[in-house]
């Protein structure tokens, strides 16, 4: 006889209305991440992982200073996680960046016999921890070069016949949470590790962005030739490439220049 699986009964719905205006509300990407795993908790996810790439190819998801990483897995497990780049070789990262939607972690006991060693040893390391229910989404991106995904890991005690029944029943407004947190974490700029851009460096860059010359930006900022120059060099040092163009593409794209300032 098959036993029923029920909804647990700490299982609650979030006022889905408070909780969208909260993250479209929010000015920095920490208050709308703070929004979401709030309302996340509700539905027995207490431990979520973000990735955000704008740099997604064939073989590789960017640099991992250009990632947005967000994370409320326990410290430990983070240190090792990103620190290994074991994100990498996840087997939830695989599906995500190959599809769209929603999966449940069951999809991983399902193909188990298709994991190569690294994402056998990511697997293990993560029930170490106590990961071993939950859900992924691989979120759909305007561009090919963007790619974002979030594991929702189910809170301990719960088994994922039980998550698989909590989706069943509020997997709409799960995902339509996430659907717009995303959105909002893909508009904010991107916070990095590397040298941020200084207000002269960004505004600069956005002149060179507009068409302008060096001396018609010199004239408009009332500097020297010379000081725009020094200013676009520690640009691009700070963004980590080798020329102007470059520096105006990667500033753009990680939503550094041309931006409202909140």
């Amino acid at each position: 006889m098959t036993k029923e699986i029920t909804l647990p009964t700490d299982i609650t719905p979030v006022d889905m209305v408070d909780v969208v205006a909260k993250i479209v509300a929010s000015h920095t990407i920490a208050d709308a991440w703070s929004a979401l795993t709030d309302a996340m908790a509700h539905y027995g996810f207490d431990r979520l992982f973000y990735g955000y790439t704008r740099f997604n190819t064939k073989n590789s998801i960017g640099d991992r200073d250009d990632l947005l990483l967000l994370s409320s897995m326990p410290e430990a497990y983070i240190q090792k996680y990103i620190a290994n780049d074991m994100y990498t070789d996840a087997p939830m990262t695989r599906w995500a960046r190959e599809n769209v939607g929603a999966m449940s972690w069951s999809w991983i006991g399902k193909n188990r016999d298709k994991l190569d060693a690294k994402q056998v040893k990511v697997l293990e390391f993560n029930q170490s921890f106590g990961l071993l229910a939950g859900y992924t989404i691989a979120f759909k991106d305007a561009q090919t070069r963007h790619k974002g995904a979030i594991a929702l890991a189910a809170r301990s005690g719960l088994t994922q016949d039980e998550v698989d029944h909590v989706w069943a029943t509020y997997g709409k407004e799960i995902n339509a949470l996430n659907q717009v947190a995303h959105l909002k974490f893909s508009s904010l700029p991107v916070p990095r590790k590397v040298s941020k851009l200084s207000d002269r460096q960004r505004e600069v860059l956005e002149w060179v962005g507009d068409g302008k010359t060096m001396q018609d930006i010199a004239t408009i900022l009332d500097l020297t030739r010379a000081t725009v120059e020094k200013h676009l060099k520690n640009a691009r040092d700070a963004l980590g490439v080798e020329t102007t163009a470059q520096a105006v593409h990667k500033a753009a794209i990680l939503n550094q220049i041309f931006v409202v300032e909140t």
